[in-house]
């Protein structure tokens, strides 16, 4: 049968022929009816396959400081980097001294102190008389003492000696009930406080040298100023805190105001007791003032502030017992006598 397709001339005859095997229809115009079997060249799966290309690889994640599972910073040195600091720490245990509690505690100050200036301190606690338990209590209250210096120190002794007229027997007493004055400022703290103390009037200032360590501006001033506020005339205040001193070293917030308020709510006593009587704020609203009080209110009693809290727990029951359920005996009657005086108590109804 003779060929009757057509045959064109390639349009780029600059190409080369492909390769690809051919279809059963071979030209490009095949009519419609010629079927249409496509034949597609079968990829064997043992002669050619497809490669894919390498998976990247995952970038290490670098974690962050502020990642949750960082890891935690390397554990500070026990010891500090001071070549001294060892026989430092064997000096002060010699001494007796609690030494992890001062490095725990007070680090800045032990890592600041010298050897050669503890010494020097020791020294002149020793030429003092200071024993070494006492040397060891003064530290424990004020372990600043440990970076003071000698030369700082003797000025407070002379103060203390000349203008504030502590005897030299009594200098030991003065130094362990109040560390704190050998690291406190003569002219800046000590003598202001000792001339605040003399103009309000306040006698032997000697009797009272645990308060020349506070600041007027910021404790002693300001104690006398809130008295003011709950009713007292400034000359009032003035005379309780000479009347009482140690009033000054009682906390407004944890202490007088919370008395003051149970004096004033509770028990309903005039301010002028309190003005006679300012050693109120020394005993214990809990132990001694509640529990009192409340006695009296269930017996019906009522005692002067100073026989309600100044007499020991035994002498108060045993004024509790012989006024109760009794009335007031005349002065004349030989039933009258001291435990039931007609000052101390009032049968209330």
């Amino acid at each position: 049968m003779q060929d009757t397709r057509l045959h064109f001339p390639s349009p780029f005859p600059h190409l080369k022929p492909h390769n690809f095997p051919s279809p059963s229809c071979h030209d490009y115009f095949s009519p419609l009816s010629c079927p249409r079997n496509f034949h597609f060249p079968t990829l064997s799966p043992k002669t050619s396959t497809i490669s894919l290309p390498p998976k990247p690889l995952k970038t290490p994640e670098i974690p962050s400081i502020s990642s949750h599972h960082s890891p935690p910073p390397p554990p500070r040195p026990q010891q500090p980097p001071d070549s001294g600091f060892q026989e430092k720490m064997l000096y002060l245990d010699s001494l007796g001294l609690d030494i992890f509690s001062l490095v725990n505690n007070h680090r800045p100050i032990i890592l600041s102190a010298s050897l050669a200036n503890i010494k020097s301190i020791v020294g002149l606690l020793t030429s003092k008389n200071f024993t070494p338990r006492e040397f060891r209590r003064i530290i424990s209250m004020c372990p600043e003492i440990l970076n003071s210096t000698p030369s700082s120190i003797t000025p407070t002794i002379t103060f203390l000696l000349r203008e504030a007229r502590v005897s030299g027997s009594d200098l030991k007493h003065v130094i362990n009930r109040r560390p704190r004055l050998l690291v406190s400022s003569v002219k800046h703290c000590l003598r202001p406080t000792l001339y605040f103390l003399q103009n309000i009037g306040l006698e032997e200032v000697k009797r009272h040298t645990y308060l020349l360590s506070c600041s007027v501006e910021t404790k002693l001033l300001p104690r006398i100023r809130y008295f003011e506020t709950i009713g007292f005339s400034y000359k009032d205040a003035v005379s309780m805190f000479r009347r009482f001193p140690q009033l000054f070293n009682f906390s407004i917030k944890n202490n007088i105001e919370p008395k003051f308020n149970y004096f004033v709510v509770e028990m309903g006593r005039d301010l002028k007791e309190l003005k006679e009587f300012p050693q109120y704020f020394s005993f214990s609203l809990e132990k001694i003032i509640k529990p009192r009080h409340q006695c009296c209110v269930e017996k019906g009693l009522y005692f002067p502030l100073h026989t309600l809290l100044k007499t020991s727990e035994a002498q108060f029951l045993s004024k509790i017992d012989v006024c109760s359920d009794s009335s007031v005996p005349l002065r004349s009657s030989p039933l009258f006598s001291v435990n039931c005086d007609i000052d101390s108590f009032t049968i209330t109804e």
